[in-house]
């Protein structure tokens, strides 16, 4: 296969992911503009952060005033599972692949484009690269989108519109969780732990994300540990 018929290839088969992104980053949009957070600034959010999580994350941190260091740890406990899948396609370039190459790969990760790449019989920097473009441009101008209508609507509806949000969360979330028990019961334990600390305890929103998602995660990884066979039966 020659170079162009590699990036060919590799933006045709992202176009799904393009168009399932730009419509969920409208929701993503419509939240920021329930929060002041202008479109632009939404939209340089998603363009440099690429995670639907982790920018729900930091930007109910930046909503709710809270510190660098809330956002930092808050964003970074969300995004951590990408540090291993940028592990793993970094093993999959071979050693002919250079740190500079190895970021650029690194920054457009994502589950679906992470798992496009992983699909590939040959993986190239140029084919991962060129199935990044159009999810990016489809995550980072629906979130303008979303922001220029949430900016246009009245503020009542805007801030229900930024349930949708949350709503993409439940609906990603319930398909996994009724298959899986350790999923339904982070899920499970994530919520009822936000909600205790949320109603018990003074700390910020931020400080109860990243204690809810430290402690969650540490109780299931002990409990529910993932296998080796597990690991085996998801990829297949």
């Amino acid at each position: 296969m020659t170079g162009r018929e590699e990036i060919a290839t590799a933006m045709r088969d992202s176009i799904p992911i393009m168009v399932g992104y730009f419509f969920v980053a409208m929701a993503f949009g419509l939240f920021c503009a329930r929060g002041g957070i202008p479109p632009a600034m939404a939209g340089l959010i998603s363009f440099t952060n690429v995670s639907s999580s982790g920018q729900l994350a930091g930007v109910t941190v930046i909503i709710s005033g809270g510190s660098w260091l809330q956002l930092a740890l808050g964003v970074f406990l969300v995004n951590l599972r990408y540090v291993l899948m940028a592990i793993s396609l970094g093993q999959r370039l071979g050693p002919g692949a250079g740190s500079v190459q190895r970021m650029l790969l690194a920054w457009g990760i994502t589950d679906e484009i992470y798992a496009l790449g992983m699909s590939r019989t040959r993986l190239t920097v140029v084919s991962y690269l060129s199935g990044c473009v159009l999810p990016i441009v489809g995550w980072t101008s629906g979130s303008v989108l979303g922001g220029l209508v949430g900016d246009a609507l009245p503020a009542r509806l805007t801030a229900a519109f930024g349930l949708l949000m949350y709503v993409m969360f439940v609906a990603i979330v319930t398909p996994v969780a009724a298959r899986a028990r350790p999923v339904l019961g982070a899920v499970a334990g994530g919520a009822g732990m936000s909600a205790v600390l949320a109603v018990w305890t003074d700390l910020a929103s931020g400080w109860r994300i990243i204690v809810t998602a430290l402690v969650v995660s540490a109780v299931l990884a002990t409990i529910a540990p993932v296998r080796a066979s597990d690991e085996q039966g998801a990829q297949a």
